[in-house]
C-alpha cells in the first residue's frame, strides 16, 4: 500500500526494512549487561504441557528476558529517573522522519568513542527529521549475536550528546548496548544529557539500543516506525522498521 507523507513523497508499506534484532530461545541473540540467555519454555503442570510437539493441544510458553540486555529495545527517561515513567506512557507517536548515518568510532586511551566532530562531519542540520539512527563501523553479522558484556563497547562523549540535543533529535537509535561507557561509575552522563534529567525531563524522547542496520541500507533519509509492547516499564522490546521515501 502507498502511504503518502505529503503532496510530493510517499512510502510503500509492504517494503519496510526491519532493523531490529529477532529474539529467540537460547544464546544466539545479541545481549549485554551480563543478562542470562533468553528462555522460551512451555508451561508444564497438572497434566498440561504447552507444547504441541510434546503432546500438548496448544503451544503455550513463558518467555524470560531482560528488555535492556536481550535484543533491540526502546527506553524512556524512566530508565534513569527516580520518578516512575514508562515507555508505554511516554511514547505517544510511532512514525517519524529519520536520518541514518554511519560512524567509525575512534580510539581514545583504552576506549572507542564517538565525539561531536564525527557526528558534525556528517550532519549539521536534521532538517524535517526528528529521529537519528547511527550505524557503527565496521558493520557485520557478528552484531546479531554478540555478547557485549565486559567488552567496553564504543560510546558517545558528553559533547557529542549535547550536539545531538542541539540538532533537535527526539528519537536516537544505535546499534550498541548503550550511549554511555559500559562502566562509568554510575554517571550514565549521556542518558542524563539526552533526557535533561533531572532538570527538565524530556518525556517524549526515546533511545533505542541494539538495532542492526545491514550494509545494503544506505545512509540517508527514511521514514521510521517504532513498535513497542504496551508495557508499563521503562523499556520495551521493540521492532524498528525503515521505509524508503519515494518522490513523485
Amino acid at each position: 500500500m502507498k502511504l503518502r507523507l505529503d503532496e510530493n513523497s510517499y512510502v510503500l508499506t509492504d517494503q519496510g526494512m526491519d532493523v531490529s534484532l529477532p529474539v529467540k530461545n537460547g544464546s544466539e541473540n545479541a545481549r549485554a549487561w551480563y543478562c542470562n540467555d533468553v528462555l522460551i519454555e512451555p508451561v508444564v503442570g497438572d497434566g498440561f504441557i504447552g507444547d504441541v510437539n510434546q503432546g500438548g493441544a496448544v503451544n503455550f510458553k513463558n518467555i524470560t528476558l531482560n528488555p535492556h540486555g536481550n535484543g533491540t529495545h526502546t527506553e524512556c527517561v524512566g530508565h534513569i529517573s527516580k520518578e516512575i515513567y514508562t515507555i508505554n506512557g511516554c511514547l505517544k507517536e510511532f512514525h517519524f522522519k529519520a536520518k541514518l548515518i554511519s560512524i567509525e568510532p575512534k580510539a581514545f586511551q583504552e576506549d572507542l568513542i564517538m565525539d561531536r566532530s564525527m557526528i558534525e562531519a556528517q550532519l549539521t542540520d536534521l532538517g524535517e527529521n526528528t529521529a537519528l539512527l547511527i550505524r557503527t563501523l565496521p558493520n557485520g553479522d557478528v552484531k546479531r549475536t554478540r555478547d557485549y558484556s565486559a567488552s567496553n563497547p564504543p560510546y558517545f562523549t558528553e559533547e557529542a550528546m549535547e550536539f545531538i540535543n542541539d540538532l533537535g533529535v527526539k528519537h536516537l537509535l544505535i546499534d550498541l548496548p548503550s550511549v554511555d561507557r559500559e562502566s562509568d561509575g554510575g554517571k550514565v552522563a549521556c542518558h542524563h544529557i539526552f533526557w535533561d534529567y533531572p532538570n527538565n525531563p524530556q518525556l517524549d524522547k526515546t533511545i533505542t539500543e541494539l538495532i542492526y542496520v545491514p550494509n545494503e541500507i544506505l545512509d540517508g533519509d527514511y521514514f521510521l516506525n517504532i513498535q513497542i509492547m504496551s508495557l508499563e516499564n521503562d523499556a520495551s522490546p521493540s521492532k524498528i522498521m525503515l521505509y524508503t521515501i519515494h518522490q513523485d
